[in-house]
């Protein structure tokens, strides 16, 4: 009887391919029963709890999420059953923590490039617009409006011009500057990091330049922050409000208004130990301070006499109506 023959060398390839293609199956057999489950009222609550602690380890999770028949709404069930504890504000923990996690599993969407048009097209991040305006210094409203925070910041880290489009449509910038006035410092960094990145779209800039009301509300908004980190330090804040300053700058219009409204802490020494060991906010703060110049006076973030984009005059005031300026 001849012996069996000899197993062919293996493709180097193919054991990796096959283990990862094992692995996948084995991923969406334990994801699509839970996903299946968030549509049942009774299971949602923990199986929100268990797909927020795994939603690193899916892959596909976004994807299936918002194809998968039902799952989209039981989301949004969750988020708008708790609008009535907005105002007056009697949102517990527990309701924090159980959106929160409903939330977590919107930003796995927002940020799936398969799903994040998907996810504008519907208009989903609306629904989070309650929970910015709230000004609840409790901790359950604090975790909501960071977590709704971190949806939108999942969105604009896209560097998609579609989202900036979007956003622009909306309440997000006016709802931003003031979580970045008011909020925790954490808030406030994410709250500055969504401006920063609607102001590094050129879109985005333009909007913000196109009126004295906008360029008032923006940069009045930042200078109020940077005497608040004279007292308070905190490099990571800082680093985006320097940006944010820097990409003002590149409007024309915009760089003869900081001229005359850049806040002195930032054309002096006040920040400088701060900074010692970020050489990247330093790079930042020393272009900005060369574009603008160093040594005029400062003023108190408005602006004076200059021309905007639009054709108004900038001025002190604020007012005229203007949609953007913060509540």
């Amino acid at each position: 009887m001849s012996a069996p023959p000899s197993p062919s060398p293996a493709n180097p390839g193919s054991s990796a391919t096959s283990t990862s293609s094992s692995n996948n199956n084995q991923g969406i057999e334990e994801l699509l029963p839970l996903v299946t489950q968030l549509t049942n009222p009774e299971q949602r609550e923990s199986v929100l709890l268990e797909l927020s602690k795994k939603r690193e380890s899916f892959t596909d999770l976004a994807p299936v999420l918002w194809h998968s028949f039902g799952t989209v709404a039981a989301l949004l069930q969750e988020i708008v059953s708790i609008y009535p504890l907005l105002s007056p504000p009697t949102l517990t923990a527990h309701c924090s923590n159980r959106v929160c996690n409903a939330l977590a599993l919107l930003q796995c969407v927002a940020s799936h490039p398969e799903t994040r048009g998907l996810f504008l097209a519907a208009h989903v991040p609306l629904y989070l617009y309650p929970f910015l305006n709230t000004n609840s210094k409790n901790r359950p409203f604090e975790y909501l409006r960071l977590t709704s925070l971190g949806v939108v910041g999942a969105l604009v880290k896209m560097d998609d011009s579609d989202v900036i489009n979007f956003l622009l449509q909306t309440e997000i910038i006016p709802l931003c500057l003031r979580i970045m006035e008011t909020g925790s410092e954490l808030s406030k960094t994410v709250a500055t990091f969504i401006v920063q990145k609607i102001l590094l779209d050129e879109i985005g800039l333009q909007y913000i330049c196109a009126t004295a009301e906008r360029f008032y509300a923006v940069s009045t908004v930042l200078s109020n922050m940077v005497t608040v980190l004279v007292h308070q330090p905190s490099v990571r804040l800082l680093k985006h409000i320097v940006r944010c300053y820097l990409r003002l700058s590149d409007n024309g219009r915009a760089r003869e208004a900081l001229r005359q409204c850049l806040p002195q802490a930032l054309r002096d020494d006040t920040f400088v130990n701060a900074l010692r060991d970020d050489a990247t906010v330093k790079k930042w703060l020393t272009q900005l301070l060369t574009v603008v110049g160093g040594n005029a006076a400062a003023g108190n973030g408005g602006v004076v006499g200059v021309v905007g984009v639009g054709g108004g005059a900038l001025t002190n005031n604020p007012g005229g109506g203007e949609d953007q300026t913060p509540p």
